[in-house]
């Protein structure tokens, strides 16, 4: 078993399960395995957990009708410290997927948009629904991959909120579409003014008179993208600009708010296509 790295490298195909970790975001923890005969018995922890069937079946024991069996693309959402396992189905091999919210940090994201608090007895829930198991899977993709803490924080954030709308919890009410421009606009002009500035996801939403949720949903209807991802493309802008009028590579990763050279070469590939030093010729 490998244990994925800081940047969430994604396991090979050959590999049973790995693990992501980031210490950048100390509250989620995923899981996937592949192929899998382990069976559990029924436990508890500490955080809430999302787990989604991606092949096979299994058995879930922990929901209020008793047993019941999953098959492929089905989400299990299981609040914290409630009793629960999955198991295979008897001679059957199963691939999952399997995240972990520290439940402090999930309940502080809720708190910021739901009109109702959650109340201790919330339910397990089982979704058979293909978009949220689409979104699941594209969530946890990202978790593996080597992306920005920033990106993986706002779709963790994103999916969460998606997820309790289609479950019926009440929202407040969105801002109209021709007010988001306005309202997002201080949180927009600290990231285009201060590149350089790490501003977390919640001070960019206490500008906007948001929550991290309606901000993120905000800056992708206005701009296309979420707020860290904006800022990083507006850094490479600024870069690419700075690349033609002959500035040297020393002092820009450090100058547009990078935590080293790896990190600004790695970005401005991603973006470019090239590196730097191939971008200035």
């Amino acid at each position: 078993m490998r244990f994925a790295d800081a940047h969430g490298a994604a396991p090979r195909a050959a590999e049973p399960a790995a693990f992501w970790r980031d210490p950048a975001l100390p509250f989620a923890e995923s899981r996937r395995a592949c192929h899998s005969r382990a069976c559990y018995k029924p436990h508890h922890h500490p955080a809430f957990s999302i787990g989604a069937v991606d092949a096979g079946r299994s058995v879930f024991t922990g929901a209020a009708d008793g047993p019941v069996v999953l098959t492929p693309g089905t989400l299990v959402f299981v609040p914290a410290a409630r009793v629960h396992a999955c198991n295979p189905a008897p001679g059957v091999a199963w691939s999952y997927q399997m995240l972990h919210l520290e439940a402090a940090w999930l309940q502080g994201v809720r708190q910021e948009y739901a009109c109702a608090g959650f109340d201790a007895d919330e339910p397990v829930r089982i979704v058979t629904d293909p978009l949220a198991y689409a979104g699941f899977c594209q969530l946890n993709a990202l978790l593996f991959r080597a992306a920005e803490p920033g990106d993986k924080e706002a779709a963790l954030i994103e999916f969460i909120g998606d997820c309790d709308l289609r479950q019926g919890v009440s929202l407040e009410a969105p801002r109209t579409p021709a007010r988001l421009a306005a309202q997002i606009g201080p949180a927009l002009a600290l990231l285009r003014d201060e590149p350089a500035v790490a501003a977390p996801l919640s001070h960019l939403a206490q500008l906007a008179g948001l929550s991290r949720y309606q901000l993120i949903r905000a800056f992708r209807a206005v701009t296309g993208m979420p707020p860290h991802a904006w800022q990083l493309n507006h850094r490479i802008n600024l870069a690419r600009a700075a690349l033609r009028a002959g500035a040297p590579l020393a002092d820009l990763a450090q100058r547009l708010g990078f935590a080293d050279q790896a990190h600004f070469q790695r970005v401005f590939k991603a973006h470019a296509g090239v590196t730097p030093g191939r971008f200035r010729g």
